[in-house]
């Protein structure tokens, strides 16, 4: 477009705002690309997923995730919020996989709710973070933990779980399952009962990585913000930096 003066004005480009999204394994690192980055294309957020312990120069061989250990998280927080000083770093993790020096996590298991629990373990890691960070370098960290494994996500819709699956008739015990507890996000019990125990109990052919995009998909983003109000909080957050 050109002014009175014949000079040819180019609007400054549209800059997205890069937030990091550190992923305890491959299925929320699936999540993120799947589901995550359409949503926030539409509000000039660019999420990148970073598996965990895959920060810098680590061979394709070694990224796992897992072991989701403070120092751990803490070392990838750091190393990215140094290499892109204008970034967002955030964390995609579970109160499921957590280890018991964590910060919050023996405050956590003493509380009833899964949103009791949520505030206990974020309060403490943030609090933890300004103090090994600082306080400039925190400001760019949105801490998150679900109460959850990634599985937790997916009963905000059992009938879609269960067409999935590729097994329809299912959807009644997965509903079952939701019946028992006030929201997706509390379902969490122990290790034998954790949410893809729980999938793999009723079809011992779930797959979590390819299942779990599927069915995704199928639920889609918005109908798991309405069952699930700790990862809605979550993204509302991160749609709030744009």
């Amino acid at each position: 477009m050109s002014n009175a003066t014949g000079v040819i004005n180019h609007a400054p480009p549209c800059r997205h705002r890069r937030v990091h999204v550190i992923c305890e394994g491959q299925t929320e690192e699936m999540f993120v690309n799947l589901m995550l980055q359409p949503h926030f294309d539409a509000h000039k957020i660019e999420v990148h997923p970073k598996l965990l312990g895959a920060t810098g120069h680590v061979p394709s061989a070694q990224r796992h995730g897992g072991n989701v250990s403070y120092k751990r998280v803490m070392t990838d927080i750091r190393l990215l919020l140094a290499n892109d000083p204008t970034a967002y770093v955030t964390t995609f993790i579970d109160f499921y996989g957590i280890y018991a020096d964590f910060p919050g996590v023996s405050q956590a298991k003493k509380l009833r709710t899964a949103w009791e629990r949520h505030d206990a373990v974020v309060n403490a890691l943030f609090a933890q973070l300004a103090d090994d960070l600082g306080e400039e370098l925190v400001e760019r960290v949105v801490p998150y933990v679900q109460m959850h494994e990634f599985e937790g996500l997916l009963f905000s819709s059992p009938r879609d779980m269960a067409a999935g699956i590729l097994q329809p008739h299912l959807w009644k015990r997965f509903d079952k399952i939701l019946f028992a507890f006030d929201t997706p996000e509390d379902i969490n019990d122990s290790i034998e009962t954790a949410p893809s125990k729980r999938i793999q109990n009723i079809f011992r052919g779930y797959q979590k990585v390819l299942h779990g995009s599927i069915i995704a998909r199928r639920i889609g983003l918005e109908r798991i913000r309405q069952a699930c109000p700790l990862f809605d909080e979550w993204l509302s957050m991160i749609e709030q930096l744009s």
